[in-house]
């Protein structure tokens, strides 16, 4: 086999790996190399983010780019950090070790992420240092040197505005010139957890560096002081966030309208053109009431999900973000939560399954547990179609007091139930079962930045394609289910009921509906809920299709109607009820007993919430029309 020379080189794709602290721009560099050449998914075995994109250098090299987790250190606690730390290291089962690393510092504020660049140099992997947002750091008047500060490193060092047109242009330069000296991959065995002592040295090395190549700022930040008096202010604080948080879910619903209604109109009329064209018959049935009003049930509730990754995609880059940790921790822990609790409990706004998998941050066995078993009471996004569906159906889009949107409204309530209930049940944890003191949670907050367009346009439209590859695939597949279940056997001859009574969906539906009659469920719902167990968001999905078949929403935009016309006012609000609380997801409760290495904790949350959601829902329901 002969030696490759510079044309293989060139024809094969270098591999680089951005490297960084959380908040320091990397996601923002990461979009402005790749634009919309990039693929989000997950690493194979766990639930964290993976991000790869793609683009060319001025000399033509062709360049693939991962977007690793942000960590400070290689030193992993989370299972972001320990995904990083095994790409880095080539130890990541799947995953091929990056021919260069790329360091991305926040200009403004390089401490930290010097101690992980001297982490970096130990894993052996040519290293790039870029030091981003160059233009605000010589703004407030930070001056470094950057070519001394490469020769203390001994690694070069570029800089980098990556929002701007042009901004990344030394950097390409850099990875292109480097890329020709990558070398073969290793597993990283030279690499060791660093020592106590090591540590320390490491620390005096980096105040060091930082007194020789970086002079304090001649214009210090006095805005950030002025803006962070109001913004972390216990009262004041804590007034604000809940503004923000109410303003959001009133977008939601006020913005969404037009787009929501267009999609609708879109799937309503493909309903239309079919039953025009084909006649009346199974296939007709399963394009109709199957996909399109199980699938469009569903993608109508596209826009409100976009609008609200906007705003949270908008907070994190002005630097907001961090803020609300800061005084989210000061109530939690009058709970008896653990500081590091906000950002698995944050995660799990999207989705319970990441951020039980973020607890590992928390040192304490107990502190950890009651993290674990709160989390899949914040209001993750597959929450949203049912939401929304009910809300709309049953609670009047009108304004209160001439200022307030009541579905809106509506809606916070229902995040805010799902926030005060986990911290009541951490609070009754902590006190009768797991009495002790928890540790306090440091962290560092960055300074206010204007967010970039582009990048907000970009997290926004990787988070649609996210819902739309979910849509395409599980949702797909129960749908498909559920329009079986609910067309076959079909009614006998002489039959009196309706056909979908008897066939096994109906079956299985007034099989259960006994035990939900208490509560106000009626046996479609039941079916719904059995099937969402795969997924929350299958319910709005499979209520299409139910009413559909049973001749009641042919089309999206009937499912409402039919909603509210088979319905009770009790019975669609003991349904909201009943979704803050129950444990409606199997993935949660696998991921728990992978976590917990038990099925004890799985089946103690299941059953508190269960217990939860009934008795919630039937309260609910007796008040409002039971």
């Amino acid at each position: 086999m002969r030696p490759p020379d510079m044309s293989d080189a060139l024809a094969l794709p270098a591999r680089i790996a951005l490297v960084g602290n959380p908040n320091c721009g990397k996601t923002a560099l990461f979009n402005a190399l790749t634009g919309s050449r990039q693929k989000v998914g997950n690493y194979p075995g766990v639930t964290v983010e993976r991000k790869e994109g793609a683009f060319a250098t001025p000399g033509g090299r062709r360049i693939r780019v991962l977007d690793l987790p942000g960590t400070y250190s290689l030193r992993a606690h989370s299972p972001d950090e320990t995904v990083t730390r095994d790409v880095v290291l080539g130890r990541l089962a799947g995953e091929t070790a990056p021919d260069l690393l790329v360091c991305v510092a926040d200009a403004t504020n390089l401490r930290l992420v010097l101690r992980l660049l001297l982490e970096l140099k130990q894993a052996g992997r040519p290293l790039l240092l870029v030091l981003n947002m160059f233009d605000i750091a010589r703004h407030r008047g930070i001056a470094i040197d950057a070519r001394m500060l490469s020769r203390e490193l001994g690694v070069p060092v570029v800089t980098a505005v990556a929002v701007r047109r042009g901004g990344t242009a030394d950097l390409m330069e850099a990875i292109d010139r480097m890329a020709d000296a990558a070398r073969p991959a290793d597993d990283g065995a030279d690499w060791h957890t660093p020592t106590r002592s090591e540590i320390s040295a490491a620390h005096r090395e980096v105040e060091r560096i930082l007194a020789a190549c970086v002079a304090p700022p001649l214009r210090p930040d006095v805005w950030t002081a002025r803006i962070d008096r109001v913004l972390l202010h216990p009262v004041s604080g804590i007034a604000t966030l809940l503004l923000i948080l109410f303003l959001i879910f009133q977008a939601v619903f006020a913005w969404a309208g037009p787009a929501t209604d267009m999609i609708r109109g879109g799937f309503d009329a493909l309903a239309a053109l079919i039953a025009l064209h084909l006649p009346d018959g199974l296939l007709r049935s399963l394009l109709s009431d199957g996909l399109i009003s199980g699938i469009g049930s569903v993608l109508v509730f596209l826009p409100q999900i976009m609008i609200l990754f906007f705003f949270l995609i908008l907070l994190e880059d002005l630097g907001y973000m961090p803020r609300a940790a800061f005084l989210m921790d000061r109530i939690m822990g009058y709970a008896g939560l653990h500081g590091r609790a906000f950002i698995p409990l944050l995660s799990s706004f999207a989705c319970a399954i990441p951020g039980i998998m973020a607890t590992r941050v928390i040192d304490g066995r107990r502190d950890r547990l009651a993290t674990i078993l709160i989390a899949p009471l914040m209001t993750c996004s597959a929450r949203i179609p049912v939401y929304t569906l009910l809300i709309s159906a049953f609670v009047p889009r009108q304004q209160v007091a001439g200022l307030v949107n009541l579905q809106g409204l509506v809606m916070f309530g229902l995040y805010a139930a799902g926030i005060v209930s986990a911290f009541i049940v951490a609070f009754v944890l902590r006190r009768l079962l797991w009495r002790g003191a928890t540790d306090a949670f440091i962290m560092e907050l960055p300074a206010y930045k204007l967010p970039d367009p582009r990048n907000v346009l970009l997290g926004v439209l990787q988070r649609a394609r996210l819902f739309l590859r979910r849509a395409g695939t599980i949702i797909f597949s129960m749908m498909l289910l559920i329009w079986f279940l609910s067309s076959v056997p079909g009614a006998p001859d002489g039959a009196t009921a309706p056909a979908i009574h008897y066939s096994f969906a109906g079956m299985i539906g007034q099989a259960l509906q006994p035990l939900l009659a208490p509560i106000g469920f009626t046996w479609e719902i039941a079916v719904v809920l059995v099937a969402g167990l795969a997924a929350r968001e299958v319910a709005v999905a499979g209520l299409g299709t139910l009413y559909a078949v049973a001749g009641g929403a042919e089309t999206t935009g009937a499912l409402a109607d039919a909603l509210a016309a088979h319905w009770s006012l009790g019975t669609a609000l003991a349904l909201l009820v009943w979704y803050v609380y129950a444990p409606q997801c199997l993935s949660t409760l696998a991921i728990i007993r992978r976590e917990t290495n038990s099925w004890r904790w799985p089946a103690a949350q299941f059953v508190y919430m269960f217990a939860l959601a009934y008795a919630a829902a039937f309260v609910t329901y007796r008040l409002f029309g039971g």
